[in-house]
């Protein structure tokens, strides 16, 4: 009989303990080493506390990768939205709910530590040891193909080594450090060959240098934004807010990876429909634009556009109402940077899809290494995007390490 792999897992993220999950088996569980002492921290503090576990669609277009697109879609697709969806409420117990403004499932608890705790009680029901605490010190190959980990803790015999036929690298990148993401896994890739992507904080809040808007801190609009994406424009929808530094809400950081060029459409208001307003209103100008977004942005708008407060709508020039609707449909956001890694949702870049296998997620310059989650090149937008993908890539990085591909027998596959 050919004995199962000795698999480690390092890093307890939400693609972590997923793939620790599905790379136990009875009898041979794997490893699990997490430096932090419970595990899950960017699941805890993610959707406000409440964890947005899903969203509405998997929508592989809207996701960001150097790397072949073909690829992503693939790797995201390989385990069906409803088969997620499925595992969440009929195996971890944790019942979901989908909230149709936001297009995205939560808890129905509302509870962020409820999936944590339902993910690591998963794991170790399917039989995972847990090392909280411990962190990776070293990795290297040793004879036969397998894996020589380094720890900072030793098990009961006082080794700090563990030999493993295969390593799942899941130790995220290096967006919010206060939850232990510190690269350390993106340094080993790079250290074994792999092509690394550019590294840079994505769906992060933007910096404007001087705060123009400092005196719109706190005003909140749908809007539309359009900005340069290499050739083309890409455009966002979404929730806007004003902050003291800059600009923050779902659309600024889904669109702050390329935020070159950026125009606003306030209130995502067609022109026609403001053409249609400024040219047949009654009373104040301020009042017919104070009807469609907020006050404090429509006085500020008009002063931009050189429109006086009490200008009325038989007394508005012609030159105005068209710098005026420039404002409220292009208007030209200018930004001098974003809040980095210690705010961002993720981090762009990373380990080139291409160099691992496209099923198994395992290493194409390191046999027995697999990679999964932020690690690799690839985000989506805001909203349960990219804990599909850290869900779908952790178990088939876990199956993978295990060897059991193509997976048809797994739990909900």
């Amino acid at each position: 009989m050919v004995s199962a792999p000795r698999i480690v897992v390092v890093g307890a993220g939400a693609a972590g303990l997923v793939a620790a999950a599905f790379a136990s088996e009875p009898g041979r569980p794997a490893i699990l080493i997490e430096q932090t002492p419970d595990g899950g921290r960017k699941i805890l503090i993610s959707g406000g506390g409440r964890c947005n576990v899903l969203p509405a669609a998997l929508e592989p277009e809207r996701f960001i990768t150097s790397s072949p697109q073909h690829l992503l879609r693939r790797m995201l697709r390989a385990w069906p939205l409803e088969h997620q969806k499925a595992f969440f409420e009929e195996e971890l117990g944790v019942p979901l709910k989908f909230e149709a403004a936001d297009r995205k499932f939560f808890p129905k608890s509302d509870r962020a530590r409820d999936v944590r705790d339902a993910l690591v009680a998963f794991a170790q029901r399917r039989g995972a040891e847990l090392r909280f605490g411990t962190t990776l010190e070293g990795l290297e190959p040793i004879d036969g193909g397998r894996w020589r980990l380094t720890t900072s803790t030793g098990n009961a015999l006082g080794s700090n080594h563990i030999d493993a036929d295969a390593v799942v690298l899941a130790t995220g990148g290096l967006s919010v450090p206060t939850t232990g993401s510190d690269g350390t896994g993106l340094r080993i890739a790079e250290s074994l060959g792999h092509t690394m992507h550019p590294l840079y904080p994505a769906l992060t809040p933007l910096i404007a240098d001087p705060p123009i808007h400092a005196g719109l801190s706190g005003v909140s609009l749908p809007v539309r934004i359009r900005a340069k994406r290499g050739n083309g424009i890409r455009e966002i929808k979404g929730s806007f807010l004003f902050t003291h530094r800059g600009y923050s809400g779902p659309a600024v950081l889904d669109i702050s990876s390329t935020p070159n060029g950026m125009r606003v459409s306030w209130g995502d208001i067609p022109q026609a429909e403001w053409e249609a307003l400024l040219t047949s209103g009654t009373g104040l100008i301020l009042n017919a634009v104070a009807s469609k977004i907020p006050q404090r942005l429509a006085e500020r708008l008009l002063f931009e556009a050189g429109v006086p407060l009490d200008r009325r709508f038989q007394e508005l020039r012609r030159t105005e109402r068209i710098s005026l609707i420039e404002r409220l449909t292009a208007y030209p956001l200018k930004v001098s940077g974003d809040e980095g890694y210690k705010k961002a949702e993720v981090t762009g870049g990373g380990v080139a899809l291409d160099e691992v296998d496209a099923a198994t997620l395992e290493s194409q310059r390191a046999p027995g290494i697999f990679m999964c989650g932020e690690m690799l090149d690839a985000f989506g937008p805001i909203g349960g995007h990219n804990f599909a993908w850290a869900w779908s890539t952790g178990r088939a990085a876990g199956l993978g390490a295990r060897g059991t591909y193509p997976f048809s027998t797994e739990i909900h596959s």
